[in-house]
């Protein structure tokens, strides 16, 4: 999960880049990355941690040029350094910058063909440096001395023709232009934004443009939604500021993730025609009906969401049961997003500090905790111990979405199925496993029909995490055995170590 934005201006763009990159820092909290364009010369900075702790005044004044692309990565594969920090860069052919979201489910099998019959190399174990060289390779086989928009389109068909998986990416050619495309399902999400310049003080008008993740990051800078890229489909806008546009013959129906609406995405986002904030009252509506039929005989006294991502759904319930709706667990805003933390014991460290209960709402009372889903079960776990420390009578738990019992292999940090609480057990053992007096799940149809209902035009989407049924076609059993014992806590923390030794020798060096 990592959140990316493309600027094409007419004025220096690493401000607005900078505000984008804020208004998606939710996606990612690893680290953070800037490049821009200036008379043909590539400009960067990138480094470890939040945008306020890369950027400063400084390496700020350092990036010139009205053309640039920012990142900012969790890591999904891969350890936390700022060797994989992106966006990332080859010098052949042309100059290329690359920034890219989700995740290459065929890598294995593309690494040998880039060493033996592409000859390019690879510095990291990125799959976005995989594919970077999948697409720098493909354009230099076209020979030209500077790529057309024919030449673009084809490089990124060799790219869809190769990587399988979910993507959204923006890159930059040097002298040629800015390139987006997005992955053939439109698996991860991808928007195209215009401003008209002639909104600001003493600048004529002209027409620029912005690419990212979701449409928040359009916002910030005034740039309008003009639409989200189709699956397959590719934005090439050259260095005249003409857009030029493409969907590839390979594309399939749309079939975005269902977790950004869930989760992931802001809720101030539009994604696919969908607005995130209608969807999750949706999903409240829904989540009320059912509550309704199965939970007559559950006495609640208060409705309590867990911040701050189910808050609209739990607001939706409370008002559907005509049940008091109170904000009882306070946010610390200074500590990140639990789920993208890398490693059991840190998310664990840090629940704690990021909640804080109101005792007075809580004593003596009957609680219906409403979360936004329940992964590996760590915050609603602590939560739940949390709320009877203050002298909870009864601790009830539903949550927005189906349990979650398959990994994602599309860009989401849920990779291990023994790290998923939901693995093996029914809703009882789920139950007594968090601790809850009673739990009850969204229904998968009901999540798809709150999705649906807030875009009618929008029916299929990749619910792989809640059924393991994956858009892609090609997971096996074996790849997913592969992916558990890559990417689960023990292997990180285990990478991250290495990481940490290497950094500390290197600065001794």
């Amino acid at each position: 999960m990592c959140g990316i934005v493309g600027v094409f201006g007419h004025s220096p763009v690493s401000q607005v880049i900078y505000d984008s990159l804020s208004m998606l820092q939710h996606r990612g909290q690893d680290a953070a990355g800037i490049v821009t364009n200036y008379q043909g010369r590539f400009y960067l900075e990138k480094g470890e941690g939040l945008i306020t702790d890369v950027f400063n005044k400084s390496n700020m004044a350092r990036l010139l040029g009205n053309v640039g692309v920012g990142h900012v990565r969790y890591p999904t594969a891969g350890c936390s350094s700022v060797a994989e920090a992106q966006p990332f860069y080859v010098n052949s052919p042309y100059g290329v910058v690359f920034a890219h979201n989700g995740n290459l489910t065929n890598v294995a099998e593309i690494v040998g063909g880039l060493f033996e019959t592409d000859m390019r190399h690879l510095n990291t174990r990125s799959d976005s440096e995989v594919m970077l060289n999948v697409f720098a390779h493909a354009l230099s086989r076209r020979g030209a001395v500077k790529p057309n928009e024919f030449d673009v389109f084809a490089a990124v068909e060799e790219v869809h023709r190769r990587c399988k998986g979910g993507y959204a990416v923006i890159t930059m050619i040097a002298g040629v232009g800015m390139v987006a495309f997005r992955d053939l399902h439109g698996i991860r999400p991808l928007v195209f934004g215009t401003r008209d310049t002639g909104k600001f003080k003493d600048m004529p008008s002209a027409t620029e443009y912005m690419i990212a993740s979701e449409s928040v990051a359009l916002q910030v800078g005034g740039f309008e939604l003009h639409h989200d890229l189709e699956p397959g489909e590719v934005i090439f806008i050259d260095m005249e500021g003409e857009v030029h546009r493409h969907v590839s013959l390979l594309a399939h129906e749309k079939a975005p993730c269902l977790f950004e609406y869930v989760y992931l995405a802001r809720p101030d986002s539009v994604l696919d025609g969908v607005s995130v904030y209608e969807a999750r009252i949706n999903m409240g509506t829904k989540l009320a009906a059912k509550i309704k039929r199965e939970w007559a005989h559950v006495p609640i006294d208060v409705v309590v969401p867990i911040p701050s991502t189910s808050r609209i759904a739990a607001q939706e319930i409370a008002t559907r049961l005509n049940l008091p709706y109170r904000d009882a667990l306070v946010r610390n805003r200074y500590v990140g997003r639990t789920f993208i933390m890398p490693g059991q014991a840190l998310r664990k460290q840090s629940i704690r500090r990021k909640l804080n209960p109101i005792p007075n709402a809580f004593r003596g009372k009957n609680v219906m905790l409403v979360d936004d889903s329940i992964v590996r079960g760590t915050t609603i776990k602590e939560i739940i111990a949390m709320v009877r420390e203050q002298g909870a009578a009864k601790v009830y738990v539903c949550s927005a979405a189906p349990p979650v019992r398959f990994p994602n292999v599309y860009g989401i940090d849920m990779p291990a199925r023994s790290e998923l609480i939901a693995t093996g057990k029914d809703v009882q053992q789920l139950a007594k496993e968090i601790g809850a007096d009673e739990l009850i799940f969204q229904d998968l149809d009901d999540l798809k029909a709150a999705i649906t209902e807030a875009a009618p035009g929008l029916t299929h989407f990749d619910t792989s995490v809640f059924d393991g049924i994956y858009v892609t076609g090609d997971i096996t059993e074996e790849y997913l055995n592969l992916l558990e014992r890559q990417r689960n806590d023990t292997a990180k923390q285990t990478e991250d170590v290495a990481s940490h030794i290497s950094r500390n020798l290197a600065a001794h060096i």
